[in-house]
């Protein structure tokens, strides 16, 4: 007969749990009720590569309430998850970042409680690990707070975006969060130096788009009518000889928005190697810009108790310097923090309404 495997009955808490060589059985809390099951164990699991995690959900060695689940399942207060022994070869024993990624990170913050830490993302820097990247925001981040038991992504920006982003540090937090992004509760302002003079009358973008996934797993957008309703509003901020800096607010959240939209209007962001066209490489060129402009500025959103509170995340070096070449040295247009009002309170503007551009 085969040797018995030891069961072991825990609580899902705030302890950061290590690889086991034996069977366990998890119950989840309250707290942790609603996240997708292979976020569960990311969490509940210390040190063990998503790969791993989506393998183990995929053969049924994870079981919830002893059945199969898929890697989506959100799982609910008081279920019972089974987890397999980990026993992961040595070369996927974790590996810590470097100190000076560390550093970066820990100095990217802008704000941290009990609940809630806000970034001020560096470019370059994806949300998660993977594709051939070791380490992305949130596997960091667990670095740096190896004791929360919770750090997860409430919205997220593309790797060559920077600007801010939040993490939340509860479960509870999490889910009003986003809550208030399904319910458009949350105002979100980007700036952006596009190609050639937006329009200042063009303050408005509503063009559907459809998200296609390429055989190399990479992800395009673009404007079509079989589309998700998707709408930008625009203020211009200041128009240079050969481009233009906007103020980009979503109204909704669909992936690559602002850059496709941009696109649509005939007026791509500049540096966006993926939906640049060839005249917005020239002025790139001519510019010395080697990233995307793309910054998200702002965000704000009412706190669970009802407080307005805005996160402002300054212009990053590299852009400010690309607005004063442009500006023949003189200082860049000034960003002004908490300028947030509560979605359905901004000022009205009679007879500045602007155009709908659907491609």
């Amino acid at each position: 007969m085969g040797a018995m495997t030891h069961k072991h009955h825990e609580t899902a808490g705030g302890e950061s749990q290590q690889p086991a060589e034996s069977v366990r059985f998890l119950s989840v809390t309250e707290d942790q009720a609603g996240q997708r099951l292979d976020n569960f164990l990311l969490t509940a699991i210390k040190g063990v590569p998503r790969s791993w995690i989506y393998r183990v959900i995929r053969t049924g060695q994870v079981r919830v309430n002893r059945g199969r689940v898929r890697v989506s399942t959100r799982i609910q207060s008081g279920d019972m998850v089974r987890i397999p022994p980990v026993r992961l070869p040595e070369k996927d024993a974790p590996v810590m970042p470097g100190k000076q990624r560390l550093l970066q990170l820990e100095q990217a913050i802008v704000f941290e409680n009990d609940s809630l830490l806000v970034l001020n993302k560096p470019a370059g820097w994806a949300v998660h690990g993977g594709s051939g990247l070791r380490f992305g925001i949130v596997e960091v981040l667990r670095h740096l707070r190896p004791d929360a038991a919770c750090l997860e992504l409430v919205h997220r920006l593309d790797r060559d975006t920077s600007g801010c982003l939040l993490i939340a540090k509860k479960r509870s937090m999490l889910r009003y969060l986003h809550d208030c992004i399904r319910e458009q509760r949350m105002t979100k302002i980007y700036c952006a130096l596009v190609d050639g003079h937006w329009p200042s009358r063009r303050t408005r973008v509503c063009a559907p788009l459809q998200k296609n996934v390429l055989q190399s797993g990479e992800r395009m957008v673009h404007v079509s009518k079989e589309g998700k309703a998707s709408v930008t509003h625009f203020r211009v901020l200041e128009t240079y000889a050969h481009a233009t800096l906007v103020e980009a607010r979503l109204e909704t959240g669909r992936t690559h928005q602002i850059r496709v939209h941009s696109l649509s209007a005939g007026h791509p962001v500049l540096g966006d190697t993926k939906y640049g066209t060839d005249p917005s490489r020239i002025t790139e060129r001519k510019l010395g810009l080697g990233r995307l402009f793309l910054h998200a500025t702002e965000l704000g959103f009412h706190l669970p108790d009802g407080q307005w509170q805005t996160f402002f995340a300054p212009l990053p070096g590299d852009l400010s310097t690309i607005l004063e070449r442009l500006g023949g040295g003189q200082t860049p247009v000034a960003m002004p923090p908490s300028r947030l009002v509560p979605p359905g309170q901004e000022p009205c503007h009679p007879g500045r309404e602007g155009k709908s551009h659907v491609n």
